[in-house]
């Protein structure tokens, strides 16, 4: 395993000083939002790609990614009825992928609650499903020529309605059928399905491609009540060799110190 750190959490800290911190505290990943790229981040130049590339690599440590692919964004949506924003959705999403290789990742997590969640007094789940569906299928020629692998993430319901469950997600992956289509789960989000998390990284083990490392508490893992060292243990077993990326919601004691607790409790969790 490897540990990164979403880079949101650091806010309008200077780039290079995030940097720093990412490295001291045993981090060798950045896991970006789109967001902290500017109001524009597909209409970045090449230059600017180039440049922000350099700058992550140069200080040892290594864009994996991106997450938070529709978030602060309007007109795109996954499940709506209407396929021209289905379209219009897919291909915001091949430019991402672009944009991913571009600076160096080679995966994408699809979370965005906000662009998915779907009326249920209009539709069922299955028919939300099968409209993601096909945004999916039109995505995948972006997908393989950049080389990025987009991770579906389950949520839990306070975030929204469509994917509460990894089988959920898990039915779309088997349905396309495709190595650019696979699995993230999240530790916040999976303490809600009412299994033990262990199991399902355990039920899930041939899909998952990605994971974050949290608690529902916001806070980083191991800084709430679910205890870790089951999971990292379920992870060893199913031989999981990604990236463990640490995602939090609750920046109060900052940066740094999340950083640094995080990182001890991982490491401890897997001793």
């Amino acid at each position: 395993m490897r540990f990164a750190l979403c880079n949101e959490m650091f806010g309008d800290w200077d780039w290079s000083r995030a940097l720093e911190v990412t490295r001291e505290c045993g981090y060798t990943g950045w896991e970006i939002a789109p967001f902290t790229l500017g109001s524009t981040p597909t209409q970045l130049s090449a230059a600017q790609r180039s440049q922000l590339a350099h700058q992550v690599a140069s200080a040892g440590v290594e864009v994996i990614g991106l997450h938070w692919l529709l978030a602060k964004t309007e007109g795109y949506h996954l499940t709506t009825n209407d396929a021209s924003i289905r379209s219009k959705t897919a291909g915001y999403l091949g430019e991402l992928a672009t944009l991913c290789r571009d600076l160096g990742g080679s995966l994408m997590v699809l979370g965005s609650p906000m662009q998915r969640n779907f009326p249920a007094d209009q539709m069922t789940h299955e028919q939300a499903a099968a409209n993601a569906t096909t945004v999916l299928e039109q995505l995948l020629p972006a997908l393989e020529r950049n080389q990025v692998t987009l991770a579906l993430e389950p949520l839990g319901p306070v975030e929204g309605n469509f994917w509460n469950h990894a089988s959920q997600a898990v039915e779309v992956i088997k349905k396309i059928n495709s190595p650019w289509i696979q699995l993230h789960l999240d530790i916040k989000a999976m303490s809600t399905e009412g299994k033990p998390i262990e199991q399902i990284v355990r039920e899930n083990a041939q899909w998952i491609h990605h994971f974050h490392a949290n608690d529902p508490n916001l806070l980083g893992p191991g800084m709430g009540e679910v205890e870790i060292k089951p999971i990292f243990q379920a992870l060893k077993d199913v031989d999981y060799q990604g990236w463990v990326s640490v995602e939090v919601f609750d920046y109060k004691p900052g940066p740094e110190h999340i950083a640094k607790v995080s990182m001890q409790n991982m490491l401890a969790a897997i001793t």
